[in-house]
């Protein structure tokens, strides 16, 4: 049965995070005052008035925000007179920028931008960012120093410059290296316009006498790390622990599979490709022979590994399409069928930029997949769409919506042949939803990118909010919210993965097992979704932080999170933008220092939604298809260069909305399968096939 709400569109309607679409001519924004200045710490009045081509008053709700962790602007979402009062903010110096935007327009989106210029404050003060007093002769040492304003901001624009008091016992490169020639006593400066700061060093005289160098192994695939370890002794044979190593490679790639006797015919000699840390390890990017040096006081010590590799590409094939012509395809989820339906599986998807159609699939049969319900809403866009664990209630966004209500709509989906409407629930959501997650009979909605609400389904009919969660940073803002054992992680663009406890489930010491042990559940339990409680953060320095997934590995004793970029830069010469970014994988083993150790990045498309199962990452890569990848073991450096890429897939279709072309919105395992949704052409579900591998892509 086909449910449908009669939908009348406004001129103005508002979508987050959709890609833009062209200007629209026929209305801009005006601001009042046209220009700004203020210096940090300090607010303003602004006035910001949606008008047509001839400067008449328009009607119609939009949004205007300030430069991330730079601008906070208040309110940001104005009602639907086309007129807001806002008051600026500055927290950092620049020449930055409020923009007021409405999206989904008929005729092209509308966009205005403020010019703001915030002076930068008479610099304070220098901190070192270690005290390095003591050194030894013989060897390198980098200082390093942060640069504080008087406004309390580390200026990172400005470079430190370091010198020593005595060039003759120890001097500086242009990059803080400090080389030490001699025992003494010298003082390092760090310096910069009028401030200054110092350190008293006391140089000695070095007891290495030799130096060794010992591996975890001898042959590894690319891609494996592999331990270095660096041993200087004194001339009694006595290990000296605190003499800083240098490490660095150096080897032959062999490309290509026939790899033997440690040489092949068919290298051409290219050069080899890895990294290796400051802690000597090590990672190839190409197989061949390398030679691992570690130096110290004079002193040099070799070691030699063999690469060989991977051998994980396999190929992908073809199970079922189910095309959608007539809209965009936004998200999916897929889930197993109960009751009269048990046996059976099924699959939702959204659309976008379209008139809120939402449909459902029997997927029994993937090879003959097809939808067996439809449900429309108010809405120009349902971008998220997701069933709760039961599989009896059904979540569906709304963006765009006529009566401006937005919000979200519970669905009974017991019976996926027909699906029921069991409630519109809006409060407090009428900027619009842009995604969504279902916990233990809680909704977490995103309200008009600013935060997420949680709201209580544990009676559909009677939804009701008992918590929210929203950032106090500048101009902060938040695109996706994902929830796992009582822990809900946040996506939050330049602000980064927030970790929140929102009833973490408890986990004993005595069942607690190491390789599959998250260290923030550890932590929690002490939140609930009436009373969240922050864990953990992560700023992501880039901006583009737009999907979070937590990743236990299963084959090592580490806990990640594979943080998603989405950005678009324009093609020179152009209007059009091509997406860009990739999966950043930080390691959160150690909570109080999380660290960035590898990325996956395809050089000539940009990344969306991502899932993980065992260790493969599934990824929806926009124009560039699905792409399967291996994380297994520890993970370090460029993955896609490692030959880690296990396969991609591409789905075009020449009946599509946009014919022949792949542009994949979202990916799930599922049942040996992998389902993901095109945003131009529908429903796919495809299995990778060659239980043997074929070699490295």
């Amino acid at each position: 049965m086909k449910k449908i709400t009669t939908i009348l569109f406004l001129s103005i309607t508002i979508i987050l995070g959709q890609p833009p679409r062209s200007q629209n001519s026929n209305l801009k924004f005006v601001f009042e005052p046209d220009s700004i200045s203020l210096n940090v710490g300090e607010s303003k009045a602004l006035t910001v008035r949606l008008v047509d081509k001839d400067g008449k008053q328009a009607k119609g709700m939009f949004m205007v925000r300030g430069a991330r962790k730079a601008l906070s602007v208040e309110p940001r979402l104005s009602d639907s007179t086309g007129v807001s009062k806002v008051t600026v903010k500055a927290y950092k110096s620049g020449k930055l920028s409020v923009r007021a935007y409405a999206r989904g327009v008929k005729g092209g989106y509308v966009s205005g931008r403020l010019n703001v210029f915030v002076p930068d404050p008479p610099l304070d003060r220098i901190v070192f960012d270690e005290t390095i007093d003591k050194v030894y002769t013989g060897t390198t040492v980098n200082y390093s120093a942060k640069i504080y304003d008087e406004a309390n901001l580390i200026r990172d624009d400005l470079e430190v410059k370091f010198s020593s008091s005595n060039k003759n016992t120890a001097e500086f490169d242009r990059f803080g290296n400090l080389s030490v020639k001699k025992a003494g006593r010298f003082t390092v400066t760090a310096a910069i316009e009028n401030i200054e700061k110092t350190i008293k060093v006391s140089s000695k005289k070095n007891p290495v006498k030799s130096l060794k160098i010992v591996a975890d192994a001898k042959e590894i695939r690319t891609g494996d790390v592999i331990k270095f370890t660096a041993k200087p002794l004194n001339s009694r044979g006595g290990s000296v622990k605190d003499v800083p190593v240098v490490y660095s490679f150096s080897g032959k790639a062999v490309y290509t599979d026939n790899f033997v006797n440690n040489r092949s015919s068919e290298s051409v000699g290219l050069p080899a490709a890895g990294l290796i840390t400051d802690e000597g390890k090590f990672v190839a990017e190409t197989p061949g022979i390398y030679t691992i040096t570690a130096q110290t006081s004079g002193f040099s010590a070799m070691a030699k590994v063999k690469v060989v590799p991977r051998n994980v590409q396999r190929r992908i094939e073809v199970v079922g399409h189910g095309t959608v012509s007539d809209h965009h395809t936004s998200d999916l989820w897929v889930w197993p069928g109960i009751g009269k339906h048990k046996g059976k599986d099924f699959a939702v998807t959204g659309t976008h930029s379209a008139d809120g159609e939402a449909y459902f699939w029997d997927i029994t049969d993937p090879s003959k997949m097809a939808i067996i319900d439809t449900i429309k809403v108010d809405a120009r866009t349902v971008n998220d769409v997701k069933i709760s664990e039961d599989g009896r209630v059904g979540i569906i966004s709304r963006e765009g919506a006529s009566n401006r209500k937005n919000g979200l709509v519970i669905l009974d989906v017991t019976d996926p042949y027909n699906v029921k409407i069991t409630k519109m629930y809006d409060d407090n959501l009428t900027g619009g939803v842009h995604n969504v997650f279902i916990y233990q009979d809680h909704v977490y909605a995103l309200s008009a990118g600013t935060r997420y609400d949680i709201i209580n389904i544990s009676d559909p009919a009677n939804p009701f909010r008992v918590g929210s969660y929203e950032l106090d940073t500048p101009g902060h803002s938040i695109h996706d919210v994902w929830v796992e054992n009582g822990i809900a992680y946040s996506s939050n663009w330049a602000d980064g993965v927030h970790i929140v406890d929102v009833g973490g489930i408890p986990q004993s010491e005595q069942s607690r097992d190491k390789k599959n042990f998250n260290p923030f559940i550890a932590l929690a339990g002490k939140g609930s979704p009436g009373n969240p409680i922050k864990l953990a953060s992560k700023s992501d320095p880039n901006g583009h932080n737009h999907a979070t997934f937590p990743f236990v590995s299963q084959s090592t004793d580490r806990f990640y999170m594979i943080n998603g970029d989405e950005w678009a830069k324009r093609i020179p010469g152009s209007e059009e933008s091509i997406y860009q970014g990739g999966f950043h994988f930080v390691d959160f083993t150690d909570i109080n220092n999380p660290v960035e150790t590898a990325i996956y990045q395809v050089p000539e498309v940009g990344s969306h939604n991502h899932w993980v199962e065992g260790d493969i990452l599934y990824a929806g890569y926009y124009y560039g298809g699905i792409r399967v990848l291996d994380i297994s073991g520890e993970l370090l450096g460029d993955l896609y260069a490692q030959g880690r890429e296990i396969a991609f897939f591409e789905g075009r279709d020449p009946n599509g909305k946009i014919p022949n072309e792949t542009n994949v919105w979202g990916v799930i395992p599922y049942k040996g399968l992998i389902y993901f949704a095109d945003h131009y052409n529908g429903l796919w579900a495809v299995k990778l096939v060659d239980e043997e591998p074929m070699g490295t892509n």
